[in-house]
């Protein structure tokens, strides 16, 4: 199915976003913050929102939107003790978001089990690489070498082997959702 003939209402996907941020929420913080880090459906909406919006600002916008609500309450209740609007080096992550969308829209051009599982490899390796390398250059953690780098890059892959599992599972169900109600949308009325 064509990625962008799919039946989305823009009120919908913002319903299914506000879900998804209190699903981050409550997942980070009855986890101990670290546990299931990262297995949100962040990555999902940004493929799926760079698939599926043929508005550049809507794709980008929503999960991008949706990442920092829910960064600002687990700043606050997890992380921080503070209401904190943005955190050091967060242009990492959110540039990351911004690519992850891109490549949704880049390589979902027809819904399929392949297009979507080849989206969510790259767009994870994506956030592997753009995060970490914040992380990295922020020096603190991590010494600004290439052994720090590698470190740096080593300590991050169970978090983004649990962005690639959060991707695939989260992508399965806002695409097969999706998919669903644009042929239920699309199915003729049968008189009763």
């Amino acid at each position: 199915m064509s990625a962008m003939k799919l039946y989305v209402r823009t009120r919908l996907w913002l319903l299914m976003i506000i879900a998804i941020a209190i699903w981050r929420i409550f997942l980070t913080l009855h986890t101990g913050g670290l546990v299931l880090a990262n297995f949100s459906p962040l990555g999902a909406m940004a493929i799926f929102g760079g698939a599926c919006f043929s508005s550049r600002w809507k794709a980008i916008g929503f999960p991008l939107l949706t990442l920092w609500i829910s960064d600002v309450i687990l700043g606050k209740l997890l992380f921080f003790h503070q209401w904190e609007l943005f955190y050091p080096g967060f242009y990492f992550t959110y540039g990351a978001f911004v690519l992850m969308t891109l490549t949704g829209r880049w390589l979902i051009r027809r819904i399929t089990a392949g297009s979507v599982i080849t989206a969510a490899v790259v767009s994870t390796a994506i956030h592997w690489i753009v995060s970490d390398l914040g992380v990295w250059l922020d020096g603190r953690t991590y010494p600004l070498t290439w052994q720090g780098w590698i470190e740096c890059l080593v300590a991050a892959i169970p978090f983004e082997l649990r962005l690639l599992a959060g991707t695939l599972v989260y992508g399965a169900v806002l695409f097969g959702v999706a998919v669903w109600i644009t042929r239920k949308s699309a199915a003729p009325v049968t008189a009763r």
